[in-house]
């Protein structure tokens, strides 16, 4: 099976008749950004228990929070003393040199957000993906996980990234009009489709 063979088989499932336009909650927002470093080695259930416990959150709430209080927010999604270490410099980091939220979302780079403390290629992409609407295709175990059960294997996370999204590229023009037109809709969904299969399998 190919990976656009992939994308038909999950799509025919109706894996996200339920979920948000973009799969992941808030897309586009600062929640959905702080979601993407709580969500790091732990359970979603868990992250929305850090996510209600910190209420109407954003980058400035994030600077001139208390970090034990932060810590003690966010317990639900575990590693709570680094991942409000994390959070903290990342926001600030934010504000420093890029003024604020929205010019972040335009301008960031994957270069600046892999320079970040405790931020690797999923975290970065899921960032620039659900957060910045980039045209990028998240990778995470779930989608290494199914690919290897397919037969496809690859050893390095980026070999995986470029398999897929030149797959999705290809072929975009079948599956254009379902998507919006909007690429990166479709790797949204893509990722998210995977996440949802493996869940349920």
């Amino acid at each position: 099976m190919s990976g656009f063979e992939l994308y038909l088989f999950l799509k025919n499932q109706n894996l996200l008749q339920n979920s948000p336009k973009y799969w992941w909650p808030n897309a586009g927002s600062e929640w959905c950004l702080i979601s993407t470093i709580l969500t790091q080695n732990t359970k979603w259930e868990n992250v929305l228990k850090s996510m209600q416990n910190l209420g109407d959150i954003n980058l400035k709430n994030l600077i001139e929070i208390d970090e034990f209080e932060l810590s003690q927010k966010i317990a639900p999604s575990g590693f709570k003393n680094q991942k409000a270490k994390r959070l903290k410099l990342l926001a600030k980091n934010i504000i420093q040199d890029y003024g604020d939220f929205e010019s972040f979302k335009e301008n960031v780079s994957r270069e600046w957000l892999l320079n970040q403390k405790g931020i690797g290629y999923e975290t970065a992409d899921s960032i620039l993906c659900y957060v910045c609407f980039r045209e990028v295709m998240v990778v995470d175990r779930y989608t290494q996980k199914l690919l290897a059960k397919e037969g496809i294997e690859f050893f390095e996370y980026e070999d995986i990234q470029y398999y897929l999204e030149n797959e999705i590229i290809e072929n975009f023009s079948i599956i254009a009009e379902e998507n919006e037109n909007d690429l990166n809709l479709c790797f949204s969904n893509f990722h998210g489709m995977i996440v949802e299969f493996c869940k349920r399998s």
